[in-house]
């Protein structure tokens, strides 16, 4: 079982993610309020907790949402979960549809570190069903289907 550390949106494309204490999640979008989401398949983007903390200790000072992640979830190796599995957060159900990213542009951390672990860490999710999330809530793995 995995945790909510950090949830982040940002209400324009290209501009950092801030981080908030709750959110409502919506079908058919990802995070309300949230420039990323839409009617596509990377509606909510998922970083390992273990792995922004690695970064941290390699010189990086980086807050929740940096690399845009939407979600900070601290338990699992999350490049590592086939695609189609389903995270369970209290009544949200998300659907893995993608590992990593290209990069078409380096960041700022990229320019800043050399590095940027959002393209080969950082996994992408659909909305299966809404509900409401808050740092803290347990999240649960769930069989493929």
């Amino acid at each position: 079982m995995g945790i909510i550390k950090g949830i982040c949106i940002s209400e324009a494309r290209g501009t950092p993610k801030q981080e908030v204490r709750e959110a409502d999640v919506k079908l058919n979008w990802g995070i309300e309020h949230d420039a990323h989401g839409g009617n596509w398949h990377r509606q909510i983007s998922l970083l390992a907790y273990e792995q922004i903390e690695a970064f941290r200790k390699a010189g990086a000072e980086i807050e929740f949402g940096a690399f845009g992640e939407n979600l900070v979830v601290a338990g699992f190796d999350l490049k590592n979960i086939p695609v189609g599995t389903r995270f369970q957060i209290g009544e949200v159900v998300l659907k893995l549809t993608q590992i990593g990213k290209e990069c078409h542009r380096h960041c700022v951390i990229y320019h800043q570190m050399g590095d940027c672990i959002m393209p080969r860490e950082g996994v992408f999710a659909e909305v299966i069903s809404p509900g409401h999330i808050e740092v803290g809530d347990a999240v649960e793995l769930k069989e493929l289907f």
